[in-house]
C-alpha cells in the first residue's frame, strides 16, 4: 500500500534510529502507526542517548543473547542482530561466544530443582543435612570458584548430590571463560540480560550476576541499558502476529 505522510515519517526515523525495517513492521504501521511511533520511542531509549554507557557492538550482543535464550528463541531476531553485531564491528568469535554463554541457561532446571528436591527430603524425613565434601567435590569447587570467580549457596547442593552434572557443567559452561576474548563485564551482562528477559525471569541468578558484573567494573548506567535493551522482547507478539492478523483480515 501507498503510506501516508504520517507513516512515510514513522518509517524513515525507524529506519534512521534502529537501522532495520522488515514485513512485520509494514504491517504494523499499515494497521496501527501511533503503536509503530509508540514502540519506536520505548526501543530507541539506549540508541538516542549519546554518548551511550554501551558500545553499539555490546547492545547487538545483549539483544543476540536475550533473543537466542533457549527460553525465547526468537530466530528473526537473532539473524537481525548477528547481523547488526557484525556490522558494529563484533567478530565472529564473539558472537559465538554470546552464544556459548547464553546456552548455560539449561542449568537453571537443576538450580532451582534440586534445592526444592532437598526441601522435600527434610519434609519427608528423608535428609537430615548436607554431607560433607569429598576431596573430588573440594577440588570441583575450587575449580568453578578459580574460573568463574564466586561461589554461590545454589552450587551446594548440585555439588553434594550430583557431582558428576556439576562437573560436566562446569567444564561447559567454563569454555568461554578459558578461550573467549569478552570483557569479563560484558560476559556478566550477557548472563544478566537472558535472566532479567521476560521468558526467563530468573531472580537467584540475575541478583548474582549484577552483583558480579558490578564487581567486573560495570557501571549502573551500563546495567540500566541492559535492562533497556532485555525489556522489548513483548514486542515479538506483534512482529509475530501482526503479518498473520494482516494476511487473514486480506482473505476477508
Amino acid at each position: 500500500m501507498t503510506l501516508t505522510d504520517e507513516q512515510q515519517t514513522i518509517k524513515d526515523e525507524f529506519v534512521r534510529v534502529r537501522g532495520t525495517w522488515g514485513e512485520p513492521w509494514e504491517r504494523m504501521l499499515e494497521l496501527d502507526p501511533a503503536f509503530v511511533r509508540a514502540y519506536l520511542d520505548f526501543s530507541a531509549v539506549p540508541w538516542r542517548r549519546e554518548p551511550g554507557a554501551l558500545t553499539p557492538k555490546v547492545r547487538e550482543l545483549l539483544y543476540v543473547a536475550v533473543d537466542a535464550a533457549a527460553t525465547h528463541l526468537y530466530t528473526p531476531g537473532v539473524r537481525q542482530h548477528i547481523a547488526a553485531a557484525l556490522d558494529a564491528g563484533a567478530t565472529p568469535g564473539e558472537i559465538m561466544e554470546v552464544l556459548e554463554l547464553t546456552s548455560t541457561l539449561g542449568i537453571h532446571a537443576a538450580n532451582i530443582g534440586v534445592p526444592l528436591l532437598v526441601e522435600v527430603l527434610v519434609e519427608e524425613g528423608l535428609r537430615d543435612g548436607p554431607a560433607p565434601l569429598d576431596e573430588r567435590q573440594e577440588r570441583l569447587k575450587a575449580e568453578f570458584t578459580a574460573t568463574r570467580g564466586y561461589w554461590h549457596g545454589f552450587w551446594d547442593e548440585i555439588l553434594e548430590l550430583d557431582p558428576d552434572l556439576f562437573e560436566a557443567y562446569v567444564a561447559f559452561s567454563s569454555v568461554p571463560w578459558h578461550t573467549g576474548t569478552l570483557e569479563p563485564k560484558v560476559k556478566e551482562l550477557v548472563y544478566c540480560a537472558f535472566d532479567a528477559s521476560a521468558t526467563h525471569l530468573y531472580v537467584p541468578g540475575l541478583k548474582l550476576h549484577l552483583r558480579n558484573a558490578l564487581g567486573h567494573g560495570a557501571t549502573v548506567p551500563e546495567i540500566l541499558e541492559m535492562f533497556e535493551i532485555a525489556s522489548v522482547v513483548g514486542i515479538h507478539a506483534a512482529t509475530t502476529a501482526a503479518p498473520i492478523l494482516a494476511e487473514l483480515a486480506a482473505e476477508r
